[in-house]
Parts: structure tokens; sequence; C-alpha cells
């Protein structure tokens, strides 16, 4: 059996090789990490690469570790977003430093799962201690803090801020829950669940809508101020509302540096709002803004934490503790766990009344020994040391800030008090969108966006944990870059477009100025004052221009007929062409025959006569029918109206 066992295990890791191999690691950590700036920010990959890469199945029998190792560098690194690269400015900060690896490589290598004191108790007490060092630097009032004297309250480390909010609410729940049933004792508990009521700001992380899919209980989202706050009179109105429609507000999740723009809710109006409704619990999420309230001048950011009954935030964001790592206090831990409280009798133990155990503060039974890494982070920069990374990033920031001021093209799209900038290129969000694609697409800088006063900004946070001013300045040059390349895109195209939109314009004027000149022909050949002045001179000012019956006009070239079925009615009456037409009918009469030329135009029911006149038969310039010949005008008006019936 010895023998076989042995074979069954030949090719399995000792310590010897563990020890090689695990120098090796250490020096392709350092590798990556010293030149992680080389390498592109995202990968230039597309859904599916990986699975073309690996084998269908897993192998049957061992491989070599070199082989592992090539593999890592051909097929994993081609597909990694590196967080922690110098150009990556998405997000919030992805904490790291070499005394959380070496923490977390320690805890990896003790392998205990800590759910209770009995489990290992180094791991149970060392959280309870390191939550507490935290906590007072922070700056939490002392009833957060496990062994200050009288408190129930104390620290626990969660996966995520999600996490931390899911058991808020579930806390809460369980309360409001209990204080119904004790006022209802005969209604339904899924009846008293559907009247429960959690509110939250429209700028609230998406995991506070998702914890309360998970609880079963509605959520109102609220809407901010013009500054992204969420403030103590719109939370009033709403829970009143939602009271006198029956339903019971009970709890309120609040933000203290929102993701999308990293604003803080009034917490101090809040507080006072909530003291207002029995049984109502408020929970301050502070994942990323929280870490920074080490730093004496930032703990002004904390106001009205007194009124929380929990609050968190994330070391693995801000201070240099690799994930995962979300630290949650509670003001009241027994209003905690007694709504998480399972305890089979093979997980008690005989020190359960004097201990904590763990597993009664969050959703898993299982938990790693994440203190270690916190604990190594601590006590390797001190909180002077971490005060002085918080305000590197801050200083970055405002760095990043200015640069962007002083660039027309841009705005400021938020406070920036922390270490995330929101700025966008003035104009339209689809000029920004497009701006962002061509960034992220190119692999030099890798940003993500958010909506802030219904406008599409560009986030830009300082990431890097050895993050510097060259760094700041490389990208504000990159964005600049892109930024004056879509602008130029952007003139050509509307040149192009004015361009465009002038020769239609053109062409749709030049087609209205002929069908005005064939408009005007058509009214000057009918109305003889549009282009002989002198006949306009001689005519009444009225637009109807009959005559009384008369023989001839003066110089009886041109008569007017009247129509067939109105001759036993009216004798005939004179009308005036103009000039131009008067041109037209030189000539057309045959010499000396006498005759009458039939003329009628299209556009009116008159038929002109035109008779020759003189030994040649032409009518001469000085036989014209001009009404001021000799200096002589008619004694009426020749002309016909067009509204008259007599001429057809």
């Amino acid at each position: 059996m010895p023998h076989i066992l042995l074979n069954l295990f030949s090719n399995r890791m000792d310590c010897d090789e563990f020890r090689c191999r695990g120098k090796e690691m250490i020096e392709y950590i350092c590798t990556y990490l010293q030149r992680i700036d080389t390498r592109r920010v995202t990968p230039s990959i597309e859904p599916g690469y990986l699975r073309k890469l690996i084998p269908e199945n897993a192998p049957v029998d061992p491989e070599d570790w070199d082989s592992i190792m090539a593999d890592v560098e051909s097929k994993i690194m081609p597909g990694v977003t590196h967080w922690q690269h110098p150009r990556f400015h998405a997000y919030f900060p992805s904490g790291n430093s070499f005394p959380s690896i070496l923490g977390d490589m320690l805890s990896d290598a003790i392998g205990c799962i800590g759910f209770s004191w009995a489990a290992s108790p180094a791991c149970t007490e060392l959280e309870t201690i390191v939550l507490d060092w935290l906590g007072k630097a922070i700056g939490l009032p002392n009833q957060f803090l496990a062994f200050k004297e009288g408190s129930r309250g104390g620290g626990v480390i969660q996966t995520s801020a999600s996490e931390c909010i899911l058991v808020s609410m579930l806390a809460a729940r369980a309360q409001a829950l209990k204080r119904l049933k004790q006022q209802h004792p005969f209604v339904e508990e899924g009846v008293l669940l559907s009247k429960l009521m959690a509110y939250c700001s429209k700028e609230a992380h998406s995991c506070v809508e998702k914890a309360a899919m998970i609880c079963f209980v509605k959520l109102r989202i609220l809407e901010p101020d013009e500054k992204s706050s969420l403030r103590g009179k719109t939370l009033m109105m709403a829970m009143e509302e939602d009271e006198t429609m029956g339903l019971i507000p009970f709890f309120v999740s609040t933000t203290l540096g929102t993701t999308s723009c990293c604003s803080f809710d009034n917490l101090p109006e809040i507080g006072v709002v909530c003291q207002k409704f029995p049984s109502v619990w408020l929970h301050v999420d502070a994942a990323y803004a929280g870490n920074a309230f080490i730093c004496p001048e930032l703990k002004y950011l904390l106001d009205g934490v007194e009124f929380a009954d929990s609050f968190n935030t994330n070391p693995n964001k801000w201070l240099l503790t690799n994930f995962d790592c979300s630290t949650m206090w509670v003001r009241d831990r027994i209003r905690l766990t007694s709504a998480l409280v399972v305890d089979p009798l093979y997980l008690q133990h005989g020190y359960s009344d004097a201990t904590i155990d763990y597993r009664h503060w969050g959703v898993p039974l299982s938990r790693r020994f994440r203190s270690l890494k916190l604990w190594f982070v601590l006590r390797s920069y001190g909180i002077s040391g971490l005060q002085k990374y918080i305000r590197l990033h801050i200083r970055l920031a405002k760095r990043f800030e200015s640069l962007v001021l002083k660039d027309k093209r841009f705005e400021i799209c938020n406070e920036v008090t922390l270490g995330l900038v929101c700025f966008r290129l003035k104009g339209p969000d689809k000029l920004n969108e497009k701006l962002l694609s061509n960034i992220n697409a190119s692999g030099k800088l890798h940003m993500v966006p958010a909506n802030v006063n219904d406008k599409y900004v560009i986030r830009f946070c300082v990431v890097s944990h050895e993050a510097a001013e060259n760094d700041i300045d490389h990208a504000w040059e990159v964005i600049c870059e892109f930024a004056e390349d879509l602008l130029e895109m952007q003139a050509a195209e509307k040149e192009q477009e004015l361009h465009d939109e002038v020769y239609e314009l053109l062409e749709r004027k030049k087609k209205q100025t002929l069908a005005q000149k064939r408009s005007f022909f058509v009214r000057m050949v009918s109305d003889p004052k549009i282009y002989n002045p002198s006949i306009a001179k001689a005519l009444p000012s009225t637009r109807r221009h009959l005559t009384q019956p008369s023989a001839e006009s003066l110089d009886n070239h041109i008569t007017v007929q009247p129509p067939t079925q109105s001759l036993h009615s009216f004798k005939r009456s004179a009308s005036w062409i103009s000039w131009p037409l008067a041109f037209l009918f030189q000539g057309i009469t045959e010499e000396g025959s006498g005759s009458n030329v039939p003329i009628r135009f299209r556009h009116l029911d008159t038929k002109v006569r035109l008779k020759a006149s003189g030994k040649g038969g032409a009518i001469s310039p000085r036989q014209s029918p001009s009404p001021e010949r000799d200096n002589k005008s008619p004694k009426r008006s020749p002309t016909s109206s067009r509204k008259s019936s007599l001429i057809s």
C-alpha cells in the first residue's frame, strides 16, 4: 500500500519544490508589477478567446510546472485587465501591497475556516482587535467598538460592501417584523412583509436594489439634490407619504462617497429624520470614502454617523489591502446576530457565551483568515503611512482637476473632494461617448462613464498604489490628443453638412426664383400696371377695369370681343395690354388684307383681335396701343376685369 501511494503522489509538489517554485512565483509577481506599465491596460480580445486556447477536458496525467507557467503568460495574461496599471483610472482603487499579499499567502497556508471562536481562536480574536483599531482610526463612535466599556457593538470583515448592506437589511427586516408581530399577532408574516419599505438615493450603489430583491421588500429610490446628495426633507416627505398609504418604513441606506461622482448624502439631516420613525435602521455605505476618514482633515465628512446603526468601508479599495476585505461595524450586535443565528449542535462549543462567533454576523458559514492581511498592512504602513498614501491620491486628483479647468473645451461635473474627478467635453452626450470609446479602444487608458445630473460624464479616478504626477500628466495628454482628433473630425463633418445645406438652399432658391419669374410673367401679361407705369398712372386705383360700351379703342388697332353668349346684352369693351405683347403683335397681320387676327390667352377667357393699320398693315411703334400717345389719356379705362363675366 505505501508503495502504491508513493506512485500515486510521485508528481505532487513537496516542500523542496514549493520553496523553489515559490521563489520563482515571487520573482514572477515582482517582475509583473515592476513592468506592468509595458502591458496594454485592457486586453484586446473577444469573448470566448480562452476556450479556443485551453483543452476541452482536464488533463488525465500530471503536467509539468514550467508548462503551466508558460501558459499563464501566453494564455491568461492576454485576457487580463490590469487594475494595478498606472494607466488604469476606472472604478475605484483595487487595493494591493506586498504586506497584504504576504498576509494572504500566510492565511492561505494556514487554511483555517474561522466560523467560530473554537474553530480558530486567533482568527476570531485578531479580527475583533483589528476592527477596533481601524474603527478608532476612522473616528467611529465608541458604541461601534467591541472593547469599549458598555458597548454592545463591534466589527466584522465581510466579502464586499454588497454583503454588508444585505446583512444590514436582513437585520432591519427581522427587527421590523418582530415589532409588527407584537402589534398585530394575528396577521400573517407575509402580509406584514409586504408592508415594509426601504429607502435610498438614486446615487446609491445598485447592491441596495439587489439586497431589497433578496429580502422581498419594497425599495423607494429618491432624487438627490443638484450636488447628488440625498437630503433629509426629501426622505421625510417620502416616508410620511408611505405611512399614509399604510406602508412601514424600516431601512434607510445612505452613501458617503457615491460610485458615480463621490457625492455625500446629508447624514446629519437624514439621521434626525430617521429618529422620528420607530425601528428604522440607518445604514451608512462608505465603501470608498470611509478609508479617507483616517485623515483628521477629512473627518468632517463623517458628521452624522452618530445616528447610524451600521457602517461599512472597504480597505480593499483604498487602504492597500487586496480583495476581499470589507469591514463593517454595528451599534448593537445582538440586533444583527438575532436575524442570522442558526445554531446546530455540531457548531456549538463551551465558550459560546463568552466569545464572538462570526458565523452569526453574515451569510456564509465558512470564513477566511482575512484579518491577517489587514493586520500586516496596518503594522507595515502605520496610520501615518496610510494617511500619506490617501493624501497623495487626493493631491493627484486635484492636479488632474486643474488641468481640466485650464482647458475651455472641458468642464468638471462633480465636487472633487477625494480621488475621483468627473469631467466631459462641452457638447452633447454622444460626443463624450465617442471620446471615451476611442480612448478605451486604444488601450492607452481605461476609464468608465457615469450619469451625473442627467449628463454623460467620464470618471477619472487615481487608482494605482504607485501613482505619480507624470501618470496624471500623461493621462491628460492622451485625453487631449483624442479630444483634438474628435473635435477636428466633428468640425469637418459640420463643414460638410453646412456645405450640403448651402448647396440645397441655393438649389431651392434657384427653383423658387425661376418659379417667381414665371409667375411674374403670367401676371405681367395679364395686368398692364405691372410692366407699364404709364398705364398704371392713367388707370383708376381699383382693380375692376370695365368700361361703358364703346365703339373701338383710340387707335382702332385692338378690340376686345365679348363672349358670344353676351353679345345681345353688351357691346364691345376694350382691354389694354402691356408693351411687350404689343411688340409681339408687330408684323403678324397680312399687309393690306384688313383681316382680323384673333388671339386668346390661356390664363384669361379673353379674345383679342388685331387689325392692320396703315398701308403696310403693320403696327408701327408710333401707332402702338399706348394710352398716352399724343399726350392724351383715354376717357375711360379700356381694361377688363378678371372678375367680370362679360369677358371670357
